[in-house]
């Protein structure tokens, strides 16, 4: 229904992007994703986020380095962690990745939106969003984790 991006698991109140980029906030950059259970589960949205980074980088995501740029999966309640373990868990189990996951599920105190120029940027700046992916080696880094799939 609504996805929208911001920052979560720090200390800071109302950060902006230029301080949680430039790090020490301990806020990661994040997506709230509205949507609509009967359309889509949350177990496909954890799934699919989980091949959409890089779950075995504990540096950050591509060419984008430090703790605000590692990945995580925030819950809201006891029921969003119970489903969120298993897609992590399986994902190891089945001996797809070479390594263990090291993206984080932990609970979400606050969620803060990030300024309007950030949200929906892949549309807004479509020529440098395809460059960062080109040029930061995320479409080659996803290819040679998940193939085709």
């Amino acid at each position: 229904i609504e996805v929208s991006s911001g920052f979560a698991g720090g200390s800071l109140k109302n950060p902006t992007y230029k301080q949680v980029t430039k790090g020490g906030t301990g806020h990661l950059e994040v997506v709230e994703i509205e949507f609509n259970p009967s359309k889509v589960s949350r177990r496909e949205i954890y799934d699919k986020f989980l091949r959409s980074i890089d779950p075995l980088d504990a540096g950050g995501q591509f060419c984008d380095r430090g703790d605000q740029y590692r990945t995580g999966l925030f819950y809201h309640d006891e029921e969003q962690r119970r489903l969120a373990g298993p897609s992590k868990t399986e994902l190891e189990r089945s001996g797809k990745l070479p390594q263990g996951i090291v993206t984080e599920i932990t609970p979400l105190a606050v969620f803060y939106p990030a300024e309007e120029y950030h949200q929906d940027y892949y549309q807004k700046n479509p020529l440098r969003y395809q460059y960062y992916r080109t040029a930061c080696g995320r479409d080659r880094r996803l290819q040679q984790l998940w193939g085709e799939s």
